[in-house]
């Protein structure tokens, strides 16, 4: 590991934990030159995650596209960040869940609905309707009523 402050690649771990629900490793290091101290985080790589998307391109799965859908539909919305954040990386748990190296736009789409539709009726009827594709107000009357 090389020293943020002085390049040095000689750096000593003085403590190491879990944290992130297990997800990461938070280190605490010491440079053996300047003997400043700074931390950093391990996680596991992206994930080997494929999105076959509703005109049969692929693409890598993408947790940042997702967040950016998920925060236009909760723009002026009394939800956290944190409560987004959790929302994303429950989606891509599940999509890795299933094991598939491959899985559809539209199974990722219903994932972000339900954990949406439990938090934020607004919110959820936002984002059906861009995921959805509404195309006038029978559809959002017929959303509102399912």
């Amino acid at each position: 590991m090389k020293c943020p402050f002085c390049a040095a690649r000689d750096t000593q771990v003085l403590e190491s934990r879990t944290v992130d629900e297990g997800k990461s490793i938070r280190r605490r290091r010491e440079c053996l030159k300047c003997k400043k101290r700074f931390t950093t985080y391990e996680k596991v790589g992206g994930s080997a995650l494929w999105v076959i998307k509703k005109d049969g391109r692929r693409e890598s799965f993408d947790k940042e596209k997702v967040k950016r859908g998920v925060l236009r539909a909760v723009e002026k919305r009394p939800i956290s960040m944190d409560f987004i954040n959790d929302l994303v990386e429950s989606v891509e748990r599940e999509m890795l869940r299933s094991q598939k190296e491959e899985v559809s736009s539209k199974s990722i789409g219903k994932a972000v609905l339900k954990r949406l539709r439990r938090i934020d009726k607004v919110a959820w009827l936002r984002f059906a309707s861009v995921y959805l594709q509404f195309e006038d107000l029978e559809d959002f009357a017929k959303a509102i009523k399912e």
